[in-house]
């Protein structure tokens, strides 16, 4: 099919100007991750994305380490692994909020997150029952544990601990935030990482994808 070459011009035009809603069968892929910067294809050319910057495609790198990057794009985020993607299925269900956590070289699902709007990092533990956090991770988000919280008792691996049970104003993963979260922090050094249990995970869909674990709200 032969194209009329006065139409060249502004084709060239509405193609540079195209929203990214509107390319929607494009794919924006994962190529690369560093600490602050990310390297995606976007519309199958490469480009270096840098914390708080917007491409002219209109994405917005918001965060970024070895691990995963997090990006805004028509006004939602979403959580990226080495060599996950964004096309179309993102553009047409922008209700659906999806995380997908890659496994360290430990084998364990560790993620980025915030409580209360104070950044955490989390390790995923479907075994346990509540978000799990010690006393030094408590104090650091500024939870009030001592006045505010129902005391108790636990057996972990270091004996036998003093656990407040308090409720979580917001806890968030990636785009996908929850209120009023179940948790419970222990008055030792245990656990030394946050633990993201089922108080929030309970109320996801969990899917596994090889070695990836995709959450979904």
């Amino acid at each position: 099919m032969l194209l009329n070459i006065k139409l060249l011009p502004a084709l060239a035009s509405l193609l540079l100007f195209c929203p990214l809603s509107v390319l929607a069968d494009e794919k924006i892929k994962v190529v690369g991750l560093f600490k602050n910067k990310a390297i995606v294809t976007i519309n199958g050319k490469q480009q270096v994305l840098s914390k708080g910057k917007t491409t002219p495609e209109g994405i917005t790198l918001i965060s970024a380490n070895s691990r995963e990057a997090v990006i805004e794009i028509n006004g939602e985020q979403r959580t990226l692994v080495l060599g996950s993607h964004i096309g179309s299925e993102f553009s047409a269900d922008t209700t659906k909020k999806t995380v997908t956590v890659a496994p360290d070289s430990n084998g364990m699902y560790m993620v980025n997150g915030s409580i209360n709007g104070f950044q955490v990092e989390f390790l995923i533990d479907t075994g346990a029952s509540l978000i799990a956090m010690n006393k030094h991770h408590a104090n650091r988000i500024g939870i009030n544990y001592r006045l505010e919280a129902e005391t108790g008792r636990t057996y972990t691996a270091s004996g036998i601990d003093t656990v407040y049970l308090v409720k979580l104003d917001k806890v968030r993963v990636g785009d996908i935030e929850l209120r009023d979260v179940d948790a419970s922090i222990h008055d030792s050094d245990h656990p030394h990482v946050i633990l993201l249990g089922n108080s929030f995970l309970g109320k996801l869909d969990l899917q596994r994808q090889g070695k990836l674990l995709k959450l979904l709200k």
